[in-house]
């Protein structure tokens, strides 16, 4: 299998790990469909299934399957087990709040998170970009700008943990499995979209432009080039 084919697919991995699990969770858990049991493990087989896919591929451990997999499961066993709503904030907030402890984490190992958020090979020529930066002796500089990077994008997650904290106590009040409560979590999440997803886009965006004006002085390369092959065929 060539590296090509190896390349994750990242909207068929946001779809399993992500998308379907929480359209699974909100719209099929009522009782007159699977119940919210059998509801929450059809859930998990979605990231579960994409990330057993993935090792078997590449023989790497997929992050997004492994976040999706435990956000629905927390989520869902909330509703399982009939927690008190409060529970809920604090599902809300501890799933950006680890993956920004996760990024600054990786700093100290060989594969820092914001390769896989940022600078991956779906998105840039990689192998063009470093073989440049090691011809021009700016490696070192590159690897303190991804530094900046992450710490910056780790600030992303914590304020979106925050965020989603102060959302759910205040929108979610009634008990889990009552009418109400469905309500409240469906309010919770468009709220979430306007006054978390949007901010965080925006910050992304923002860190992303600060990495490629960086990628364009350190290497040389225009920034049109920086992109991979198959995002520039996309992009004409």
């Amino acid at each position: 299998m060539n590296e090509e084919q190896k390349k994750d697919n990242i909207l068929l991995n946001l779809c399993c790990s992500i998308i379907i699990p929480v359209i699974i969770l909100s719209k099929f858990s009522k009782p007159e469909y699977l119940g919210a049991m059998y509801g929450l493990i059809v859930a998990l087989c979605f990231p579960l299934g994409y990330g057993i896919y993935f090792y078997l591929k590449t023989k790497k451990t997929n992050f997004i399957s492994i976040l999706g997999f435990v956000s629905i499961l927390l989520t869902g066993m909330i509703g399982v087990l009939n927690l008190p709503s409060e529970w809920i904030a604090y599902e809300r907030a501890m799933i950006p709040f680890l993956i920004g402890a996760a990024v600054l984490a990786s700093l100290k190992t060989k594969y820092p998170l914001v390769r896989t958020f940022l600078y991956n090979e779906t998105m840039f020529d990689v192998k063009k970009i470093d073989q440049k930066l090691n011809e021009n002796g700016n490696t070192a500089k590159f690897e303190k700008q991804m530094t900046k990077a992450s710490v910056w994008l780790a600030v992303t997650f914590f304020l979106s943990a925050i965020i989603n904290f102060v959302v759910a106590k205040i929108v979610v009040i009634h008990e889990t499995g009552t009418p109400e409560f469905n309500a409240e979590l469906a309010k919770m999440k468009l709220i979430s979209l306007a006054v978390v997803a949007i901010p965080s886009t925006v910050m992304l965006f923002v860190i992303l432009q600060r990495l490629l004006k960086s990628l364009h002085q350190l290497s040389g390369i225009e920034m049109d080039d920086l992109y991979s092959e198959q995002l520039r065929s996309k992009m004409k």
